[in-house]
């Protein structure tokens, strides 16, 4: 028990050491590391699904039928007191239901590479620390390299093979966590991707789903030759009910 300190402490230094030996290489590589450590919690915050598609609304389109325009005004007033990415693009599509259904399409299409956009801020940070940590590990090992060979050619006489070893392995070690911080951030950034364009995916289909339900109702409406009620003035209306 009583050596348990001192190993503990001879851990630390040997780690310090091996961060301290990698030089200014080193200290961008640590830097790196912070910031791909951050994007990933947020990205990971962000891109929880149930702040994304919240399930209340996905299942209110979900069970929308389409003869229901009570339930239509329902979830009008329901995403626009939401700030989800599915409600800000359901939102598009339900405000311009006066227009025609293909200018209707690529107004929710506009909005919703805008939003995919949103939902993507911030990869490009973990691509770039990708392609760049590697490169700094080699670069880092390639200058400690010219400092070891430069060191021993300037005095051949004092050459010591378990020396040259060590620097060796000194400089070697930016490489190392040029690959130890890459590694993990091309599996977050990788998941992260896929996971966007699986919820994009998954939106579109039900904004489509809404869009339809929506504008059988319209054509109902024109069957009768009434116009269809804007939903917007009915869902105030409604609110202006409630005492």
């Amino acid at each position: 028990m009583t050596f348990a300190p001192v190993l503990a402490a001879g851990g630390f230094r040997s780690v310090l050491d091996f961060f301290v030996q990698g030089g200014f290489f080193m200290a961008l590589l640590l830097l790196s590391s912070v910031v791909a450590v951050a994007v990933i919690l947020l990205r990971a915050i962000a891109l929880r699904r149930d702040l994304v598609m919240p399930p209340i609304i996905e299942r209110e389109i979900e069970t929308l039928q389409p003869e229901d325009t009570e339930g239509v005004v329902k979830l009008s007033r329901m995403v626009r007191n939401d700030n989800s990415t599915l409600a800000r693009i359901a939102q598009v599509g339900l405000q311009n239901l006066n227009w025609p259904k293909m200018e209707n399409l690529e107004a929710v299409q506009t909005k919703a590479r805008y939003e995919v956009l949103r939902l993507e801020s911030g990869l490009f940070i973990l691509e770039i620390i990708v392609g760049i940590a590697p490169l700094l590990g080699l670069l880092g090992a390639v200058s400690g390299l010219v400092h070891v060979f430069a060191a021993f050619g300037a005095d051949a006489s004092a050459s010591n093979p378990q020396l040259m070893a060590k620097g060796i392995s000194e400089a070697l070690s930016t490489t190392i966590v040029g690959l130890a911080i890459a590694i993990p951030s091309l599996i977050a950034y990788s998941y992260f991707s896929k996971k966007v364009e699986t919820m994009a995916s998954d939106m579109e289909s039900l904004v489509s789903e809404l869009l339809a339900k929506c504008y059988h109702q319209k054509q109902r409406f024109a069957a009768r030759g009434k116009p269809m009620p804007s939903l917007v003035e009915v869902a105030s209306a409604a609110e202006g009910d409630v005492p």
